[in-house]
């Protein structure tokens, strides 16, 4: 049995992965595509970096979400930056180590890796 000090730090580790999934128009959503082309073509290392990049640094106005098919299934896998106010970002043939730089540069830094975009890649 574990005792409440130690149920009570699941709780609210859990609860910080929870908050992540929570809607507001508000903040910047970082969306993966999660369909079975993006998860052949390796998007679940891509989102667990995402998700986890996002936890450990403690960003609090970003979600991290999935979304089905994005069409573009050469370019997977696909994630997409979209910020209110902003353009949507797109980034192609992500990798973990990609997703980790788009959390330092452009979440956090503000500057979108344009050398990851699908304009860089057609």
């Amino acid at each position: 049995m574990k005792s409440l000090e130690e149920l009570t730090a699941i709780r609210d580790k859990m609860q910080a992965i929870v908050n992540l999934r929570i809607e507001d128009s508000n903040c910047t959503k970082i969306v993966v595509g999660m369909a079975t082309c993006g998860i052949a073509a390796g998007a679940r290392p891509v989102l667990k970096a995402l998700s986890d990049g996002v936890q450990e640094k403690g960003i609090k106005d970003v979600m991290v979400i999935q979304e089905g098919c994005v069409g573009l299934c050469k370019y997977e896998p696909i994630v997409e930056v979209v910020a209110p106010g902003k353009e949507k970002v797109t980034y192609v043939n992500m990798t973990a180590e990609k997703a980790a730089e788009v959390i330092e540069q452009h979440i956090i830094g503000g500057n979108v890796v344009t050398k990851y975009t699908i304009n860089s890649a057609m």
